[in-house]
């Protein structure tokens, strides 16, 4: 039996498409020493045959942009995408993120985010579970009639989705939900696993295809001409079998299959060779898009994710903050940005119509909606993404901030109180205090900021963070003071209900010679300011006597 492997299209033996024109060298054994061939790929081969010419010829998925050329989302197709390194951003937030304990959305603000989630740019919103209760359906169906049908000056809009499971109900209650959208979806699934077969669903493989090829049929049926089918569990199902039911699928009308690992088992080199198979084995695989959904049991969904990208799925279910059940989902913001950074030199050039400066905003209205904090060490948007605190990275920021940072905050959106996203705590340098010092606007010396320096380090030991409020108290106290003209030594009171109080303060001069003095006030306090008053006038005036008679 042939190894699967050996069938997947990533691993196979290329294929030459009509080369272009050579480009010649002048050679002293022959007029052909170098030919450049190119195909439709992008991997540079080169042949020599017998030291007299070269052949070289490129080989990829797609031919590469021009450096900085736009790339532009190509127009939508259910089934088809027509530029080959595009990836599809299916957004299922307001479905399986409203899934996570505790997160439950009203109708408002599921539409707020919506509405967010089209300024993102995602091609696909899950709205929910038109099934699960009247206000999903609501919900959905009000988001298919206004974020579903704003569309902006490019022709982009949203498709708008709704979950269903493998029944009539469920999926005519889904089709009155979506339809009213321009670009309406029906995502129905119903689970392949040997475990789900035998506890849940309790029936075979054959009636299981059967469930599943008629109920893709009768969503299309009814008019929807884009239907999403998910073999749920699908990362610990038979391979034969997902082969088979998905092939069954596709005859019947399925536009996309998407491929979950429902309970997060696989590892990323398992879900991108599951990808792969399925590519190579499905019959009909070609007329549809193979979709990914990778949970976060064992924290690998992300890596799972762009793993099943690089494999052939073009589009990728995620969620915004990674929010769903249990550990959640793959995250948007993680996903995306890693496809923005790496997608050309490490994923063959893929990319997605993502408008990344909407990554915060979006970010934010989820989490404050949902009440689900972000970790500050969150991947991109925690609080702690990008802010440095060691002596060693500070130093580094000030001087380049590619030493420590591979995206910048502008990027997603986000702006820091300062521009080298310094944090100053206990293992902050010299460096990064002398320069938030400068951004105060305090220009010290060296000896100024050396015993500045320590002080700053005995408040760090005691505070997390040293905020700019911390640093103006240390300079007024430590470099701004007045210069000290008394010391207070000592001081008694002497106070009760029989008589008037009295204090005798005993101070030291500048030149250090003790001075004593005794009061009687209305009370303690202000028995001892007319002591201190009593020394200090009476210095005044013997410095004045001595300076009038040595005129």
């Amino acid at each position: 039996m042939e190894s699967s492997i050996l069938k997947s299209p990533n691993l196979s033996s290329p294929s030459f498409g009509v080369p272009s024109i050579p480009a010649l060298s002048s050679s002293s054994t022959s007029p052909f020493s170098s030919l450049h061939l190119r195909s439709q790929n992008h991997r540079t081969i080169s042949l020599t045959t017998a030291g007299k010419f070269r052949v070289s010829y490129s080989l990829s998925a797609s031919s590469p942009l021009p450096p900085h050329a736009p790339r532009r989302r190509p127009n939508y197709i259910p089934n088809r995408i027509s530029d080959p390194n595009y990836v599809r951003i299916f957004d299922t937030t307001l479905r399986d993120g409203e899934q996570s304990p505790g997160a439950t959305l009203t109708s408002k603000e599921k539409l707020d985010i919506a509405r967010q989630l089209a300024k993102l740019g995602v091609d696909i919103i899950e709205a929910g579970f038109p099934a699960a209760s009247k206000d999903d359906f609501e919900a959905v169906k009000t988001i298919a009639e206004t974020v579903g049908n704003t569309v902006d000056e490019n022709g982009y809009v949203p498709v708008i989705c709704g979950l269903s499971r493998c029944n009539k109900k469920d999926i005519e209650t889904a089709w009155e939900a979506v339809k009213y959208a321009k670009r309406p979806r029906i995502h129905t699934f119903i689970a392949t696993s040997d475990i789900h077969l035998k506890y849940k669903l309790k029936k075979s493989k054959e009636e299981v295809i059967e469930i599943a090829r008629n109920m893709v049929r009768f969503a299309r049926s009814l008019g929807c001409e884009d239907v999403e089918f998910s073999p749920e569990d699908a990362g610990r199902s038979e391979r034969e079998y997902l082969y088979e039911i998905l092939g069954e699928v596709i005859k019947a009308g399925a536009t996309t299959l998407n491929i979950p690992d429902t309970v997060g088992i696989t590892l990323p080199s398992e879900f991108g060779q599951l990808i792969a198979d399925i590519k190579a084995n499905t019959p009909g695989i070609q007329n549809v898009i193979i979709s990914t959904h990778c949970q976060n049991d064992l924290g690998l969904s992300t890596a799972n994710t762009l793993s099943g990208a690089h494999s052939g799925a073009r589009q990728v279910e995620v969620t915004i903050n990674g929010i769903g059940e249990r550990a959640g989902n793959a995250s948007l913001e993680e996903v995306v940005m890693a496809i923005k950074c790496r997608g050309d030199h490490v994923l063959g050039g893929l990319f997605t119509g993502i408008d990344t400066r909407h990554i915060v905003m979006t970010s934010k209205m989820v989490e404050e909606y949902t009440g689900m904090q972000t970790q500050p060490h969150k991947a991109i948007v925690g609080a702690n993404a990008f802010a440095h605190e060691s002596g060693i990275h500070q130093d580094g920021m000030l001087k380049h901030k590619g030493t420590y940072e591979i995206m910048s905050p502008e990027e997603i959106g986000l702006e820091r109180s300062n521009d080298a996203g310094i944090v100053l705590g206990k293992l902050s340098g010299r460096h990064a205090l002398k320069d938030r010092l400068n951004e105060l606007g305090y220009v010290l010396d060296d000896g100024q900021l050396s015993n500045l320096f320590w002080r700053f380090k005995a408040v760090a030991e005691q505070k997390k963070r040293v905020t700019d409020a911390d640093l103006i108290a240390l300079v007024s106290d430590e470099v701004f003071q007045p210069e000290a003209v008394w010391k207070l030594l000592d001081m008694q009171i002497t106070c009760g209900t029989l008589g008037l109080s009295t204090s005798t303060v005993k101070l030291a001069d500048s030149d250090g010679k003790e001075h004593v003095a005794c009061s009687v006030g209305t009370g303690p306090v202000d028995a001892a300011y007319k002591a201190v008053d009593l020394i200090v006038k009476l210095c005044i005036y013997r410095n004045l006597r001595l300076c009038l008679s040595t005129r």
